[in-house]
């Protein structure tokens, strides 16, 4: 079993949506971080931003979430950019963001989406500092964190979930929770993506990705069953036991064909 660490890196961007999108239009694959930064600064497409934080967007918020695993985040999202709609484009950097940071993977899991289930209306900074502080005390945190660090990373818990529309977005300690339904083609890029890392069809359904969208194995079956009925895959199911015909060899043809597609 992997043990996870929480790491505080969350705060060097937040959700930073705007921030990634001009930082994908500059990046090219090959590029490396050195360079994104030359071009970002020269570009002038921060205003504002001094050299230090934006060093500290690419190096610890932009590379950790997209140039991963030899930048496949990044290549995915210059692909699929143009067919897009903006709620698919920051759902798919919440995935990538929650992969790259294991205390907001668990954070949405473990708080958000109990409390939504328990009908909870509202998720306070203290309601996140007391998940933080729980951590801290079972050793979950590179170092023990002080007071002062678990609180703002209880604030940057719930600003990242604004941010990406878990919560409302404003600046009130106790802020509302928003509905927050998986994009079906969010869900066809998550299903591949599962699969061609490698895992039989069986453990795509029973993953843990699925829950940071409210989802469980069940939910994600009935996921792919309307997908199936477009053609994007072929499901036989009996029992706890199901077979996926995949449509497409890999995420770069499937890519290409929903790109293609709305291109139609």
């Amino acid at each position: 079993m992997i043990t996870k660490v929480y790491s505080s890196q969350l705060q060097a961007g937040l959700g930073m949506i705007e921030e990634t999108q001009a930082l994908l239009n500059l990046w090219h694959e090959g590029m490396s971080m050195p360079e994104l930064e030359k071009a970002a600064l020269e570009t002038g497409q921060f205003p504002g931003v001094a050299a230090r934080r934006l060093h500290n967007l690419v190096t610890e918020g932009f590379a950790p979430r997209y140039l991963r695993d030899t930048a496949a985040p990044a290549r995915l999202l210059k692909k699929l950019g143009p067919s897009l709609i903006r709620q698919e484009f920051e759902q798919l950097l919440f995935l990538f963001t929650c992969r790259a940071s294991s205390i907001l993977y668990d954070f949405v899991q473990e708080v958000y989406w109990q409390m939504y289930g328990s009908g909870r209306n509202t998720i306070s900074n203290e309601d996140a500092r007391t998940f933080v502080k729980r951590a801290n005390q079972e050793g979950k945190t590179t170092t023990p964190w002080s007071e002062g660090t678990m609180t703002r990373m209880a604030s940057h818990l719930t600003r990242t979930c604004a941010d990406f529309g878990l919560l409302e977005r404003s600046s009130k300690s106790v802020r509302q929770i928003l509905p927050f339904r998986l994009e079906a083609r969010v869900a066809l890029v998550l299903a591949y993506d599962l699969h061609t890392a490698g895992l039989g069809d069986n453990s795509v359904l029973a993953h843990e990705d699925w829950g940071l969208f409210g989802m469980d194995r069940q939910d994600a079956l009935e996921e792919l069953k309307q997908l199936s009925l477009q053609g994007w895959l072929i499901i036989q199911s009996a029992g706890n036991v199901t077979r996926i015909d995949w449509q497409h060899k890999d995420m770069e043809e499937l890519a290409n064909v929903l790109v293609a597609r709305e291109l139609q």
